[in-house]
């Protein structure tokens, strides 16, 4: 009998090249956390200026933050008789994660060669654009402001078979990026279908409220 389940649609990473644009790596998830958590700190005038008519004045976009806890676990790839599993256990997911906040092995090379020349500016490094990926509606750059890995089970030779991963991220605004890069078109593509769907709300009417007018 064939399988007529709906197909679940993952969440999950994307890098991206913040030169050229281009995919440099996607990471799904294995499991979609049961929860995610946001929080929004609203960027208004009125906390800086006691001029009361800049009370409904906003600055721009407020600081959103994300929380999430995600697993990883072998067992469904060690049931599959996937060899590399059975190698090294989950030390690529877990690589592939932790190498968004690490600069690479060139990049420190390249900066430390700089650095014996005597070069007395050295730029730091650029990092490629991370966008955090939840359905079609959140695609959304983002930095990475907390990571916390705990692995709970290994193999006989400590490679780790199960970790939980808690991951704390900010959104990167138009604040942060500008309006012209990949990053600013994808924030301002993100504000634009949240006002969309913000459209589709079916508003409320006053009696709702046990009201008949506004005093």
């Amino acid at each position: 009998m064939p399988d007529i389940s709906p197909k679940l649609i993952k969440g999950g990473i994307v890098l991206i090249n913040s030169e050229s644009g281009a995919i440099e790596r996607i990471i799904a998830l294995q499991y979609n956390p049961e929860t995610l958590t946001r929080s929004l700190q609203p960027k208004s005038m009125s906390a800086e200026s006691p001029d009361r008519s800049e009370a409904l004045r906003l600055k721009g976009p407020p600081v959103e933050t994300i929380k999430l806890d995600a697993e990883i676990d072998a067992a469904d790839h060690m049931e599959l008789g996937d060899t590399q599993t059975g190698e090294v256990g989950i030390h690529p997911q877990l690589a592939a994660l932790e190498t968004i906040v690490y600069p690479s092995k060139a990049q420190l090379d390249s900066s430390n060669r700089l650095a014996s020349r005597g070069t007395l500016e050295i730029a730091p490094m650029l990092a490629p654009l991370t966008l955090f990926i939840w359905s079609r509606n959140r695609i959304v750059p983002v930095r990475i402001t907390d990571f916390s890995i705990t692995e709970e089970a290994f193999d006989p030779l400590l490679n780790p078979l199960r970790a939980k991963i808690s991951l704390g991220m900010r959104v990167l605004s138009i604040d942060d990026l500008g309006f012209d890069g990949k990053g600013g078109n994808l924030f301002m593509a993100y504000l634009l279908n949240k006002e969309k769907l913000a459209a589709k709300h079916r508003a409320g009417t006053l009696s709702a409220l046990g009201l008949t007018g506004l005093p």
